[in-house]
């Protein structure tokens, strides 16, 4: 046997030619070896082999994929040849022997199923009935396998099976006639498939057909097909080109590309480009990607990049996915759902939509005026332009001109069913800093407090982190603003909001309660593709597959994170210690009596100063583990310096702690309304104990056609985001403790809030906590147009809301312009509201 040619190919990577040629030379014999070893039982009796038997199976699948020599028969040439010749002695044991080779298949078929389902919901045909066009599908497996998701006869108006492999398509010729499905099968090379040919002539049977008689009668097809998929077929394509030219002349205006396919890529490869649908779990190291593309070129199956390359550049992005089959080495695969890329024919017919529909969406990442309707869009466009400043312009809006003007799709974001996840770049060091990980699985800050601060109303516009998106959730049950700003520099975390919100636009509140209220959901996966994925953006989804036994797990969701480290820890020593009894019956406890009888046997383990000293105090823990950042960490330090003269770090973190617990335990009864340490110390919500989205009337409210319409996610610094808002449109801020994390005059904090003043109109509020009593930055905001007000301040033995893990909360009022407003129109803290006020809780503030 000749050595094949991919042995003396010129290879370039990190590592001399020569060498690789010696490893790839080493693997090669390897196989070899195995392949005669095994070849000696198919030579004696391959004529007696039978499908029956399992070894026998894969005896054929080795010996035609392996060992056979591929030459035509001489009836047949080209490409059918070659088919033919790998295919015809394997036939009728190849879906035997692809179920464990050809991963993704299933997965596919749900993701473009639960897309077809959120269309059909919609009434995106009109009453119609969607077509089915499966490109290469061989043995119609996957048309079978669509049965687990939808009621493929009844579902679609009619289905196609396009292949040019006669033996692969006899097989699904037995396989129709046994399910009595009529499904016109096409043996055809895929290029020169036009649809039009069987659908104006029904009485003409120009293809192998498995029944005669029709599906559904001329009132139900629809112009194009609704569905296209490939299913390991275009990696085997030579002119692959002209194939994926083809299918959109085949799509119709809103169909769907569905593709599953093997894959090496560089992730330098994909560097720079906007439109990929993410880049998560995308790299496959050079190694990996020499070794499997001499591996598949043995069976003419070409891997270069090239080929989802131009998939992607060729279709708009609707989901993309990678992923490795460990069962067979690792290979990687990878899944592609696409649509028609240009928004004028996937979203409308006007020419001039996709220009309205990227101006429409900007004016609401910016809060600007949409000022370009389609009907007079020529007259004002170029006054639009001049009127709007560029810096105003979101990056999603800047991103979609320079595709739209380089002839390249739109980015991912734009195709998806809802466009409330902004255009973000994640190969960024800023993003992937966070290495795929949310630091908080929940949020700590207290929205009840937020309310009765902001009286937050239907008509507000309000920014805030999104964090773990506990109180974007909240906020859109309790008061319904009219827009939300949810941001955060960690991708994971919006990918956590985004979650959140597809399970309550897709599963029913037992569903959503096992998600997030005890943090496990064994059925998660398969929630995900079937019925979450529709409404969520390429990115979030593609991370919840990898991350999909978080849900069932042992330790469930809760237990993830970065702040998982603490919890952890904490749970570990009272099961060590013996005092999981005690911990149940806190979790448990009637009233704030029964509870403190209780604490003291808990606060002996967690609030030791030997813990405290050896691990809490430490800057390690503080940031990986509770997510204190160095900047805030000072602050307590320095506030404990000031009021006791000692220099000691671990007494000051363990005080601050001690200030944090020991009223809480005091004031709010853990099991009954005080659902931040609860699910701290037994790992789920209760139903008596839980945040007010988790309830049942917040989830009819926000499971209704709607309720998110008002909410876009950014991925981005709170400033990036702020800076880009129009003037005087802000009503509200909500930046938690971010602020903490500048330095002492860090121009960048003077820049923010500088942003804040201009975003936010006259008498909008910045509420903010923080870990110091009085922090400087009060003084910024003093000098840049503020009225500062503390109204909450931690005192011992007293809590500044149900968390009580911020020494203090302040609003910063905008004050109006004294040359155009006078400030008696202002209204004013009043005296018992002022930062002298330290004896006062917030709660007892607001009352």
């Amino acid at each position: 046997m000749a050595l094949p040619s991919f042995l003396s190919a010129n290879i370039s990577d990190s590592l001399a030619p020569s060498f690789q040629q010696i490893c790839i030379l080493f693997v090669f014999f390897v196989v070899i070896a195995l392949a005669a070893r095994f070849s000696l039982t198919i030579i004696s009796g391959s004529k007696q082999l039978t499908v029956s038997s399992g070894l026998a199976t894969f005896a054929r699948f080795f010996y035609a994929s392996f060992l056979k020599p591929h030459s035509g028969d001489g009836a047949i040439t080209g490409q059918q040849a070659a088919l033919e010749s790998f295919y015809k002695a394997q036939a009728d044991v190849y879906d035997a022997t692809r179920k464990r080779l050809l991963r993704g298949r299933e997965d596919m078929l749900g993701l473009v199923a639960a897309q077809l389902r959120y269309k059909e919901g919609k009434g995106a045909w009109m009453g119609k009935r969607p077509i089915w066009v499966d490109i290469g599908g061989g043995t119609g497996y996957n048309i079978e396998a669509m049965q687990a998701y939808l009621n493929v006869p009844t579902f679609f108006a009619k289905v196609y099976l396009v292949d040019l492999s006669p033996s692969l398509l006899e097989v699904a010729r037995k396989r129709f006639d046994r399910l009595g499905w009529d499904v016109e099968i096409v043996c055809q090379d895929a290029r020169a498939f036009r649809l039009d040919n069987y659908q104006t002539v029904k009485s003409t049977n120009t293809s192998i057909s498995s029944l005669g008689s029709s599906w559904s009668d001329q009132s139900t097809v629809n112009s194009g097909a609704d569905l296209v998929t490939m299913s390991y077929s275009l990696s085997m394509i030579p002119d692959y080109y002209s194939v994926l030219d083809s299918i959109p002349s085949l799509l119709s205006s809103d169909g769907i590309v569905g593709v599953v396919d093997f894959y090496v890529q560089s992730i330098v490869e994909i560097s720079g480009r906007t439109y990929t649908g993410g880049s998560f779990n995308r790299h496959v190291t050079w190694i990996k990607r020499v070794f499997w593309r001499a591996w598949f070129d043995v069976d003419r199956v070409g891997l270069e990049g090239a080929r989802r390359d131009y998939l992607e550049y060729r279709f708009g992005t609707l989901k993309t996915v990678d992923e490795r089959n460990y069962l067979l080495g690792g290979i990687p695969y990878y899944i592609f759902l696409g649509t028609q890329r240009g928004l004028a024919s996937s979203m409308g017919t006007s020419p001039g939509y996709a220009q309205d529909f990227i101006e429409s969406l900007d004016a609401s990442c910016t809060e600007s005026p949409y000022l370009s309707p389609q009907n007079h869009r020529a007259e004002m466009f170029q006054a639009v332009e001049k009127s709007i400043p560029a810096e105003l312009r979101s990056k999603a809006y800047q991103c979609a001109v320079i595709n739209l003007s380089s002839n390249l799709p739109l980015p991912s974001m734009f195709y998806q069913n809802n466009q409330r996840r902004i255009y973000y770049d994640d190969t960024l060091q800023k993003h992937t800093q966070f290495n795929n990980e949310y630091i908080y699985a929940f949020t700590w800050e207290d929205p009840r407090v937020d309310h009765r601060l902001l009286n937050i109303r239907s008509d507000d516009v309000v920014l805030c982190v999104t964090s773990a998106g506990d109180n974007v959730l909240d906020y859109l049950y309790q008061a319904g603003p009219r827009r939300i700003h949810a941001v955060d520099l960690n991708p994971n975390q919006n990918h956590l909001l985004e979650l959140k919100i597809a399970a309550f636009q897709s599963l029913p509140y037992a569903q959503v309660w096992k998600m997030f209220g005890e943090g496990r959901f064994p059925a998660f996966r398969q929630a995900l593709i079937t019925k979450l994925s529709p409404h969520m953006s390429s990115q979030a989804c593609q991370y919840w597959l990898k991350h999909a036994s978080i849900f069932s797990s042992t330790r469930g969701f809760y237990e993830t994170g970065g702040s998982r480290h603490a919890i952890k820890l904490i749970r570990s020593l009272f099961w060590l210690l013996g005092l999981s009894n005690d911990v149940r019956s806190m979790c448990n406890a009637k009233t704030l009596n029964e509870q403190q009888e209780i604490w003291p046997r808990i606060r002996r383990v967690l609030l030791s100063r030997a813990l405290h000293w050896t691990v809490v105090s430490t800057e390690w823990f503080a940031w990986k583990a509770a997510g204190v950042p160095p900047a805030q960490r000072r602050m307590i330090v320095e506030d404990h310096r000031d009021q006791v003269e000692s220099d000691l770090r671990g007494e000051a973190i363990w005080e601050y702690i001690v200030n944090t617990l020991d009223p809480v335990v005091k004031n709010t009864l853990v099991g009954d309304d005080n659902y931040f340490y609860l699910l701290c110390l037994q790992g789920r919500y209760s139903q008596r104990c839980h945040p007010q989205y988790l309830s049942n009337r917040a989830h009819r409210k926000l499971s209704q056609p709607g309720a998110f319409d008002g909410l876009r996610i950014h991925t981005d610094e709170l400033q990036e985001v702020i800076c880009r808002i129009a003037p005087g449109t802000l009503s509200h801020a909500v930046v938690m403790d971010s602020m903490d994390w500048f330095c002492p005059g860090d121009t960048q904090a003077v820049t923010q809030v500088q942003s804040l003043h201009r975003a936010l109109k006259t008498g909008g509020k910045v509420l903010l906590r923080s870990a110091g009593l009085k922090p400087w930055y009060t003084a910024v905001f003093e000098n840049n147009g503020f009225a500062t007000r503390r109204v909450g301040a931690r005192m011992p033995g007293t809590c500044i809301d149900r968390v009580n893990m911020y020494a203090s909360a302040w609003i910063c009022t905008k004050l109006p312009d004294p040359t155009t407003a006078s400030y008696e129109n202002m209204m004013l803290p009043s005296p018992t509201l002022s930062v002298h006020s330290r004896t006062h809780s917030l709660e007892k503030i607001e009352e």
